[in-house]
């Protein structure tokens, strides 16, 4: 294979694959369709141009007849008149008239057959035509809607790589984790806040019930101390005093046990 038979076929590859990536199939079927109109006319000419053919044959022929008929009759008046020559050359000129009849049949009958197929030529051409046009409108809405399906779907793949949309998604499920994230956080205050009140709530029930409880034994002392005397003075006397000097003391170590647990509440 010589170089320039490979260059000459790979520049008809090339620029054929060229042309099929050029071709739009709405301009394509547009064209089309314009051809067939075109080679319509043409047809249509030509069928025009047989029938005018045929016509003039036509005449020609029933011409020649005519004349076939008038030296006829011009041969028979020659006859009766008694010119014989006269005759004859009429009968020649009638042969000829019918040498060129016969002709001129054979040609309009030629002819006619020629204008007949034109004629199924057109009819088939404008059928043909018409299908076309109703293909070409059917044909050019699929290419449109498989065009649009192409690009719409060209874009839905685009989505799943573009950036932009990447994005997107990241700020989404960031803006889900800041949401969980305080959700978490107020939970956590909640049960925080919570659990500090229902800690005082009951440090104070606890404390409140000791307090009582407190009250009690120092009234109860009280009345201990406020007591009447007994039968022996003395003795009444000497055990009033043991009595007032525990009950000093007792008051004293519950005053200090009242100021601790106040010291304790405060920390609190």
């Amino acid at each position: 294979m010589g170089f320039f038979d490979r260059v000459s076929r790979l520049f008809r590859a090339n620029l054929n694959d060229l042309v099929s990536k050029a071709e739009d199939p709405v301009k394509i079927l547009d064209q089309s369709v314009a051809d067939m109109q075109a080679d319509l006319v043409k047809l249509r000419q030509a069928v025009a141009l047989a029938i005018s053919s045929q016509k003039r044959l036509r005449n020609q022929a029933d011409q020649a007849d005519s004349q076939i008929k008038t030296w006829y009759q011009r041969a028979e008046l020659a006859l009766q008149k008694g010119e014989e020559d006269l005759a004859r050359e009429a009968l020649t000129r009638r042969k000829a008239f019918q040498d060129s009849s016969v002709a001129l049949n054979g040609q309009l009958k030629a002819q006619e057959g020629q204008v007949e197929m034109l004629k199924r030529s057109l009819i088939t051409l404008e059928g043909k035509i018409a299908e076309a046009k109703t293909k070409k409108d059917m044909l050019k809405a699929r290419a449109q809607a498989a065009k649009a399906q192409q690009q719409l779907q060209s874009a839905v793949g685009n989505i799943g790589t573009n950036s932009a949309m990447a994005a997107f998604d990241r700020m989404e499920d960031k803006v889900e984790a800041l949401e969980a994230s305080s959700q978490a956080s107020a939970e956590l205050a909640g049960a925080d806040l919570e659990s500090k009140f229902a800690a005082l709530e009951g440090g104070s029930n606890e404390l409140d019930n000791e307090l009582n409880d407190l009250r009690q034994k120092l009234k109860r002392g009280a009345e201990a101390v406020a007591l009447p005397p007994s039968d022996s003075p003395s003795a009444s006397t000497s055990s009033e005093k043991d009595e007032l000097d525990f009950e000093k003391v007792k008051v004293k170590e519950v005053d200090n046990e009242l100021q601790e647990l106040k010291k304790e509440i405060d920390t609190l």
